[in-house]
């Protein structure tokens, strides 16, 4: 298998600053929406790039499960590898990639906890197995194979019979607030289109800048 053969033509769109909200969270909306109408998989799905203190960088996907004026709201265990990144650094990065509609979105910005009450309210949504889940997984150690796991669910089962499951206080959210933006959308001959929102003088400019 030769990667170097791999090739697609980018021709589904263009865009210049004419066409963008001033407001980049409400272009990120625009375009999410999009994304779920042209149905797009797991299109809340994105990548959390942090750094930890060797320098060393870590990528995952994780879901976004809020966003508003303040930032992009993503859930995890408060003593995962990546919380800990997350907590030394105070800075993440975030990509949103909708492929199949040859864009992206990557944004920078800082990092804070959001409120217990916050948490509380996320986690009382979710599905029971995704909330016993939370208590069971010791989320970034090493365990010995999956029947660890099993056997923790089980016990947090037994403890918490049928009723309520509270949250785990070592679980909850994180805030990243952005201080930058950039949209990309794929053009022919790698000409793509790239417009970056830099925060600066308490607005956001918009700059376009080569591919």
């Amino acid at each position: 298998m030769d990667l170097g053969e791999f090739r697609l033509h980018y021709d589904v769109g263009t865009i210049d600053a004419a066409s963008m909200n001033a407001d980049p969270t409400e272009q990120w909306r625009l375009w999410f929406e999009a994304a779920v109408e042209n149905e797009v998989f797991e299109p809340n799905a994105m990548v959390v790039a942090t750094v930890d203190e060797g320098g060393w960088p870590h990528a995952r996907n994780v879901l976004a499960k809020g966003v508003d004026e303040r930032g992009f709201v993503f859930y995890t265990n408060y003593e995962s590898a990546k919380a800990a990144e997350l907590e030394s650094a105070g800075k993440a990065s975030l990509l949103f990639s909708w492929l199949t509609m040859h864009r992206q979105v990557r944004i920078v910005g800082t990092v804070t906890r959001i409120s217990a009450e916050e948490s509380d309210a996320y986690f009382a949504s979710r599905p029971r197995g995704s909330q016993l889940g939370a208590w069971a997984s010791p989320q970034s150690d090493l365990i010995a194979d999956p029947s660890v796991l099993e056997k923790a669910v089980l016990d947090v089962q037994a403890r918490f019979g049928d009723g309520e499951i509270t949250r785990p206080s070592f679980w909850g959210g994180y805030r990243v607030a952005p201080v930058m933006f950039e949209f990309w959308q794929g053009r022919p001959s790698r000409l793509h289109d790239r417009l970056r929102y830099v925060y600066r003088d308490s607005t956001w400019h918009i700059e376009r800048i080569a591919p």
